[in-house]
């Protein structure tokens, strides 16, 4: 990561894991974990719906940030079940996933409703997470470039320079999700410094340098400082090893070193 020009964003995923009532024992245990160590990295905390005004309330003094998972891309009206971006930084939520590889997969979510949401996000003030990643079969068909490009132009139609810079993007490839595979440091820094080329040509090069860029494919305990030292990873969007602080206290102080 390049901290001269961004802060590194270290952002744990709990998907459907832990409860409301369990939240305070974790903020405590992350909290004495990372005490002392350097501020250079913005820690976030994505939790599930029934878990967000717990997590509110117990890392509002931690200096951790709390994002929710998903939202909708519309501000209200019928539309059982869903939680748009205005009730979502009412009760203190300030960051939130967009367009996850397993919301696409299993929730049929789409380019065009990934950037409906980016637009969303940013109307309520909430900065978006931008997930982009290719799957296996493209990338042994060697499109991994094409495809991770396609989808950052499509979920920024529309987003001006100005907003731009108040989005992070994920880079998670598929096949990596939860599957305890990880892109080599080089792969990885490859498709991100990619994706800051493709910013580059859409904003600026300025701009562009000014974008954290994230991992997200089973980053760890293990291969943090390792994907984290790559010029172009600036932080990672941590899914199992978010669980458990011990764990995730190593990675956020990774990226602080």
């Amino acid at each position: 990561m390049n901290k001269q020009f961004r802060r590194a964003v270290i952002a744990g995923n709990w998907k459907m894991n832990m409860l409301a009532s369990e939240v305070k024992a974790y903020a405590t245990g992350l909290n004495f974990l990372c005490a002392g160590s350097q501020n250079w990295c913005d820690t976030v905390i994505c939790a599930p719906f029934t878990a967000l005004t717990s997590a509110v309330q117990n890392f509002s003094e931690k200096n951790v940030y709390v994002g929710a998972q998903n939202m909708s891309q519309y501000t209200s009206g019928a539309y059982t079940g869903e939680v748009s971006g205005g009730q979502l930084k009412d009760i203190g939520v300030e960051y939130v996933i967009i367009g996850h590889s397993e919301r696409r997969e299993l929730y049929g979510e789409t380019d065009e409703s990934v950037n409906a949401k980016t637009i969303a996000a940013l109307d309520a003030s909430l900065c978006p997470i931008v997930c982009v990643g290719e799957s296996l079969q493209q990338r042994e068909s060697g499109v991994t470039f094409d495809v991770v490009a396609k989808q950052v132009k499509a979920a920024l139609r529309g987003v001006s320079a100005d907003s731009v810079c108040k989005i992070v993007i994920a880079y998670e490839p598929i096949w990596a999700i939860g599957t305890g595979k990880t892109a080599s440091p080089q792969d990885a820094q490859d498709v991100c410094c990619e994706i800051r080329n493709v910013l580059g040509a859409l904003y600026s090069p300025e701009i562009a340098k000014t974008i954290s860029i994230l991992y997200g494919g089973s980053m760890n305990d293990k291969n943090a400082h390792e994907l984290l030292a790559q010029e172009d990873i600036d932080g990672g969007l941590v899914g199992g090893a978010s669980l458990k602080p011990e764990l995730f206290a190593t990675i956020i102080n990774a990226a602080n070193q």
